[in-house]
């Protein structure tokens, strides 16, 4: 027991080192730098082949209004920082290591509460999720119908190919909607809005090193806030396979963060 209490404190001081050592240098490459009230959040993990088709797409303005976007680099050993630097305007935040896609969406939310963001908008960096969609993702949180909002590949068009995944979102939102009272038909999609005060309730909340999505989605409606779901279309990577695993191995580790998640919060 001692050992591995002192295992996990080392682990835990040197992905605090490794976060501090990224927000340093963001510090350095845009010093003052405020953003915009609203935040279009891309973490990415060699995704060198794919960020600059995401970025091309990424809108000059939602609803007449400027956005920050932000791209959140979990290391690796590709050009994806790199890339994402080179487009005018994107904010990039460089972690020196492989942290993990739930401590990317951690610091991401952090970093929004900090700085007085009102929104944020997460996308994939592998070309699934179009940018095009951000206005009508953020609709429901701009109208105060919602807090978090879902964009659902069922209720749009799922163009990927994979049976496997399509027959998991169903189970899933199925067993989750069963655990929160929820209604909602895409409850394994990163592809959210999020308003920020509901974040900074729960952000103390969260643990999850990956699989993330669904401990934000259950904590979230777990303590009473409001969800709402808008269409989207799903298409294939650009290029590339998933970072996520075998299908089985997916399954089963996201089948436990949501039943650790929902013991947690019940």
């Amino acid at each position: 027991m001692v050992t591995t209490n002192l295992e996990s404190r080392r682990l835990a001081r040197l992905r605090t080192y490794a976060i501090d050592q990224a927000m340093a240098q963001l510090e350095s490459e845009h010093p003052g730098f405020s953003p915009e009230s609203i935040v279009a959040s891309i973490c990415a993990y060699e995704e060198e082949g794919n960020i600059g088709g995401v970025l091309d797409k990424m809108p000059a303005s939602i609803n007449g209004d400027s956005y920050t976007t932000l791209v959140v680099v979990d290391g690796g050993d590709d050009k994806t920082a790199a890339i994402a630097r080179s487009y005018p305007g994107v904010i990039v935040i460089e972690f020196p290591v492989n942290l993990g896609h739930g401590v990317a969406l951690q610091v991401t939310y952090r970093y929004c509460i900090n700085n007085g963001v009102k929104y944020i908008v997460t996308l994939d960096a592998d070309g699934q999720n179009d940018p095009a969609e951000i206005p009508q993702v953020l609709a429901p949180l701009l109208s105060d119908r919602a807090d978090f909002v879902v964009a659902s590949r069922r209720l749009g068009v799922d163009q990927t190919s994979d049976r496997f995944r399509k027959t998991g979102v169903r189970f899933f939102s199925v067993i989750m909607n069963r655990m929160t009272g929820a209604n909602l038909t895409d409850t394994s999609t990163g592809y959210r809005g999020l308003r920020v005060t509901m974040l900074a309730d729960v952000i103390d909340r969260l643990e999850q090193e990956q699989y993330q999505t669904a401990e934000l989605l259950i904590t979230c409606l777990k303590r009473g806030w409001r969800s709402a779901e808008v269409p989207t279309v799903w298409h294939p990577r650009y290029s590339g396979t998933t970072k996520k695993g075998a299908n089985w191995l997916f399954g089963f580790r996201y089948t436990k963060v949501v039943f650790s998640t929902w013991w947690r919060e019940r």
